[in-house]
């Protein structure tokens, strides 16, 4: 696992960049979705500009620990990129932790 992102709270937004041998892209924003369609809605959609590059989805670890699944897509890259935006520590900011795509490609 390795962190490819680094975000703070700006509302009720995630602000940040994203970081990685091939993508560095700032000012990316997790916004909350407003009108989710049904329960297995995404309940954050990912912005670069104007620009839908991801979708999230509000979680809760096994212990406790809520954090948001996101799924980043752009036909630049081979296959979307599967990462979790955990707070840090102390509550200064939250960091965007990739791992590997799934299986079954399902959330």
């Amino acid at each position: 696992m390795a962190t490819i992102g680094s975000f703070k709270k700006s509302g009720s937004e995630y602000v940040g960049e994203i970081a990685t041998l091939n993508i560095q892209v700032k000012n990316v924003r997790i916004v909350p979705e407003a009108t989710r369609a049904n329960d297995i809605a995404p309940t954050h959609i990912i912005y670069l500009g104007k620009s839908t590059v991801g979708a999230g989805w509000a979680k809760r670890s096994a212990e406790n620990r809520d954090y948001l699944s996101i799924k980043l897509d752009d036909p630049s890259l081979a296959a979307p990129i599967y990462a979790n935006l955990f707070d840090n520590e102390g509550g200064e900011g939250s960091s965007l932790v990739w791992s590997r795509s799934r299986k079954n490609g399902s959330e």
